[in-house]
């Protein structure tokens, strides 16, 4: 399976979701469009596209965000699995026709999520994700609700047993987190978690994630583990 990623920050990479693609010998393509001219792949060459996050907005007037909701809808339409982090999640429901707006709190930091449905088996009732956010999704009406938080309820959604959004992060592990926290360190300040960037980076990421993102990537893909 090719699996085009679509990746819109350099500290933003993705993380868990390479180890998955590695276990089961899946090809990974990773494209910048924010940096080298927009350039995207065709719906044609996508057999599973995962978008991840980034310090842009939907709302943003840049090209190659709407041409990267051109291609996100195509592969709607055509039943492709699709995973989306923050950004990511956020493209997917504009690219439905749903709306991207400010968040009521800042969520930067580590926080739990409660699964809101067992559409997706197995999952545990809390995990603690990494959030870096201050803008959220609207939910499809087509899609259910997957996660909540204990701030904001619209923290995933899953759409078709095909494609998944989550407006928090799954997919970074330690080292992960250390780029991110080194390169984006001011954007802690203002959070309702009052976590400062020395107490995230010394937070360390459950193992849980990575199982539940291995959990979540299986279930899209009709992959039988």
């Amino acid at each position: 399976m090719r699996i085009n990623i679509l990746q819109h920050t350099p500290n933003e990479g993705p993380g868990s979701i390479r180890n998955w693609a590695e276990k089961y010998g899946h090809k990974i393509y990773v494209y910048h469009p924010y940096q080298f001219n927009g350039i995207l792949p065709t719906a044609d060459q996508t057999d599973m596209l995962i978008i991840l996050g980034g310090p842009m907005s939907p709302n943003d007037h840049l090209i190659w965000i709407a041409e990267e909701r051109n291609l996100i809808q195509e592969l709607l339409n055509r039943n492709i699995p699709m995973f989306g982090a923050c950004f990511g999640a956020q493209q997917i429901a504009k690219a439905m026709g749903y709306a991207v707006t400010k968040s009521p709190a800042k969520e930067v930091g580590w926080a739990p999520v409660y699964p809101q449905t067992t559409t997706i088996p197995n999952l545990p009732n809390k995990l603690v994700a990494l959030h870096w956010h201050e803008e959220i999704f609207e939910i499809p009406k087509e899609a259910e609700l997957l996660f909540s938080s204990d701030a904001v309820k619209n923290q995933g959604f899953i759409l078709n047993h095909r494609v998944v959004g989550l407006q928090f992060h799954f997919e970074p592990q330690d080292n992960d987190v250390r780029e991110i926290v080194t390169n984006d360190a001011a954007y802690v300040k203002g959070t309702i978690f009052n976590q400062t960037a020395t107490d995230i980076l010394n937070t360390p990421v459950p193992k849980e994630n990575q199982e539940t993102m291995f959990q979540i990537l299986n279930y899209i893909s009709n992959n039988k583990d």
